[in-house]
């Protein structure tokens, strides 16, 4: 089935369900807030000072079952799309991939191995996986007082079996009893910025760039970097393989950034730059390049934009940034969780998403 058939195919079981797309400017949600205490994402804290390969034991030995049961399912459509052959000179590579890994994430990939019963390859193929199909929506806003909020919704599994019954995508219902919050601690402290990636796409890199292991980057940037300057600099200057989009929130009024990355350069879109010449108090990103028009059938920046300014920047807040990311299409049935972050009160959220008939498959 070629993408065009399957484009075809979804948005033929929405006329089934007497779906209709809408104009986007039509109506901008307001009710969502506050999210439901029911949908938030139960919260776990990463010891950094504990020894590698016990870092991730309690978590992932509560979510065993329903790990192997999203991997199952991965696997399953794996070797449907490349063959079983094919399959396993991919695990036979990870394997010796996963050997020379940096410390401490080959020892963390072991840990996990263990606690999960899946072989070492295939932990690491997994967390590859993840990024392959990942899609987001963040936005960055500061209110009249110079507060900054950080917002983002994950939409996961594009193209991963889609239930034309349930009009849902497999993969993302299997992922959402997944979906942990986590608080990164070292000598008990937490950090002092904000930060979110989105998925940038090309030729030049793309999902197969994805092997570079940006993750491996941003976990260094949140370890290391003491300031939203040094994280800014980090996330502009490191070498990638990969092309991505880096959002970034600070503490101080104007620290918001959107980073969008090549191999060895960067353009980056500031927050302070905007308000003190457009006078824009917020930041959207999407994944596609900030000065180029979103594609007509994934436009999920101009509806944002839209009902931000609507709300206004007297109204920046959690419920502001909330309501906006329940707005469809920026809420659509991609969306896995939306997450909110203050980083001035050290707070953040995250809660599962699901987004009722009428609405946009991604």
């Amino acid at each position: 089935m070629n993408l065009q058939t399957f484009i075809f195919f979804v948005l033929l079981s929405y006329t089934h369900a007497k779906f209709s797309f809408t104009d986007p400017f039509e109506s901008c949600e307001t009710n969502a807030f506050p999210p439901k205490q029911s949908d938030a994402a139960p919260r776990y804290i990463i010891n950094l000072d504990l020894p590698p390969q016990e870092r991730w034991t309690k978590l992932v030995t509560e979510k065993k079952n329903d790990v192997l049961a999203l991997i199952g399912d991965i696997r399953n459509l794996t070797l449907s799309l490349v063959g079983e052959k094919v399959f396993k000179v991919i695990i036979d590579n990870l394997d010796k991939i996963a050997t020379t890994l940096p410390y401490p994430f080959n020892e963390e990939i072991i840990g996990i191995s263990k606690a999960s019963g899946l072989n070492i390859s295939e932990a690491t193929l997994y967390n590859i996986f993840y990024e392959v199909f990942t899609f987001c929506t963040s936005i960055v806003a500061q209110d009249t007082s110079g507060h900054l909020y950080h917002g983002r919704n994950l939409d996961f599994g594009l193209f991963m079996g889609w239930n034309p019954k349930t009009h849902t995508w497999t993969i993302a219902e299997l992922l959402k009893p997944l979906v942990v919050q986590l608080e990164w601690q070292k000598g008990g402290k937490t950090g002092l910025f904000t930060f979110s990636l989105d998925e940038r796409f090309g030729l030049n890199g793309g999902f197969v760039g994805l092997l570079e292991w940006v993750s491996f980057l941003t976990r260094e940037v949140m370890e290391e970097a003491k300031t939203y300057k040094e994280a800014k600099f980090m996330l502009s200057h490191t070498r990638l393989l990969a092309p991505v989009y880096f959002i970034l929130g600070g503490v101080k009024s104007g620290e918001g950034s959107i980073i969008t990355r090549w191999r060895d350069n960067f353009h980056t879109d500031d927050l302070l730059d905007r308000m003190s010449g457009s006078g824009s108090w917020f930041l959207v990103e999407t994944n596609y390049d900030q000065w180029k028009t979103p594609p007509f059938f994934d436009d999920r920046r101009t509806p944002a934009v839209h009902c931000l300014n609507k709300g206004g920047q007297k109204n920046a807040s959690p419920k502001l940034l909330y309501n906006v990311l329940s707005t469809r299409p920026v809420l659509n049935k991609l969306t896995t969780y939306t997450s909110l972050m203050d980083v001035n009160r050290g707070t953040l959220g995250a809660w599962l998403r699901k987004c009722e008939d009428p609405c946009w498959p991604w």
